[in-house]
């Protein structure tokens, strides 16, 4: 990683770390688009394909602008290591592949993204690789799913879409104890409002698609951990299979970082407005928000989290269709399964993002046909309530 001030904090990270300057002396960081890169001598060559010199060699796994993104990421999340990959779900998928293996079993936190279960259970399993859900606040039911074989806890947290958590500090602990790796998907709240490394965890994925670019414009995946296990183990997926984000893409990316921690700072506090205003509204059973006091991890994320987050889900009465009714009335907000744009989204996971899931999986994760999930977005406040009232006030 380049050198960067350790005493530095998380802001100036997002913004320093990294960018190496050319002989140019650009300020802002270069897009290098190039697929292959030229050697001094044949000698040169031979040394960076045999990995006994450093530097580029082709970029499915090495390119300056997208190893500027890996450090600076690696750097705010407290991390030694970053690989960056094409989207959040190869993320997940080179974890599994580099730090997995035939015969080895994963347990997962129930509540976790609907192609994350589909991944796990047709696809993993296909290598013979066993995976158990259980309840993401529940630590007995952890320790009780535990087998001589498992070799890695996965959890999401907060959860997708109720916003459950999970104690990354306890289940870190846990897995440990029984010599397994803890992978923590960061989607949510990025290392501007959570850093699971530093509350025990081996790997944190991410989806950069989300709030690491914050505007919906690239697709993009990262691996955070330590230099053995992410950067060699699935660094070496990555450099054979070639999930690779482009470098175009991490440029998004690297200056979506420069305004993370604003921008994650600013979705909470719209969101715990919203949340606030959706436990009041007659139609609203109840609203899942861990900056509310109902939530019952209220006090895990007061002590986890910097901010609650841009996440919510509410139940309506009346299951799918008053749902429908809801998100249908909007004029503003944008009906997409997409999230952490400044544009606010809202969906009906049971159809969208949870919709290949069995009713009997979708039940068990608490994904309801009642249940609307909005990432709140940056405009202003009264306006995103102003537009969800169409819909609440006719039920």
């Amino acid at each position: 990683m380049t050198d960067f001030d350790p005493e530095w904090e998380l802001a100036t990270r997002a913004i320093r770390v990294g960018h190496a300057r050319s002989q140019e002396g650009e300020h802002s960081e270069p897009i290098h688009m190039t697929s292959s890169f030229v050697y001094r001598s044949a000698a040169e060559a031979a040394a960076r394909f045999s990995g006994e010199e450093p530097g580029n060699i082709y970029a499915r796994f090495t390119n300056p602008t997208v190893r500027t993104f890996e450090q600076r990421l690696a750097a705010m999340e407290g991390g030694e290591c970053c690989v960056a990959t094409a989207s959040g779900m190869s993320a997940i998928l080179a974890t599994c592949m580099g730090l997995l293996a035939q015969g080895d079993h994963l347990v997962s936190s129930r509540s976790i993204f609907g192609s994350t279960v589909v991944l796990f259970d047709k696809y993993l399993s296909r290598f013979g690789i066993q995976t158990d859900y259980v309840d993401l606040a529940d630590l007995a039911a952890w320790e009780a799913a535990i087998r001589p074989q498992t070799k890695m806890l996965f959890v999401e947290t907060p959860s997708n879409p109720l916003t459950a958590l999970g104690d990354i500090q306890a289940l870190a602990d846990l897995a440990h104890a029984h010599d397994c790796l803890l992978v923590v998907d960061n989607c949510f709240c990025t290392p501007a409002l959570q850093r699971p490394l530093e509350l025990g965890a081996d790997v944190v994925v991410h989806s950069a698609t989300k709030y690491i670019d914050g505007q919906g414009r690239a697709l993009g995946g990262a691996v955070v951990g330590d230099r053995q296990r992410v950067g060699e183990e699935v660094f070496g997926v990555l450099r054979t299979a070639g999930p690779s984000m482009s470098p175009f893409n991490a440029w998004l990316f690297l200056k979506g970082l420069e305004t993370l921690e604003l921008r994650m700072q600013a979705h909470s506090a719209n969101a715990q407005s919203l949340a606030e205003w959706l436990a009041q509204h007659p139609a609203v059973e109840r609203v899942h928000y861990p900056g509310l006091a109902s939530h019952p991890q209220f006090e895990l994320a007061q002590r986890q989290q910097k901010a609650p987050g841009g996440i919510l889900a509410f139940e309506v009465k009346g299951g799918r269709e008053a749902a429908w009714q809801v998100i249908d009335a909007t004029r503003m907000l944008s009906i997409t399964a997409n999230l952490g744009d400044t544009k606010t989204t809202i969906t009906h996971p049971a159809s969208t993002t949870h919709g290949r899931l069995s009713e009997e999986q979708r039940q068990a994760a608490g994904v309801g046909q009642g249940l609307i999930r909005v990432a709140v977005g940056l405009e202003a406040i009264d306006d995103i309530r102003g537009d969800l009232a169409r819909g609440l006030d006719a039920l």
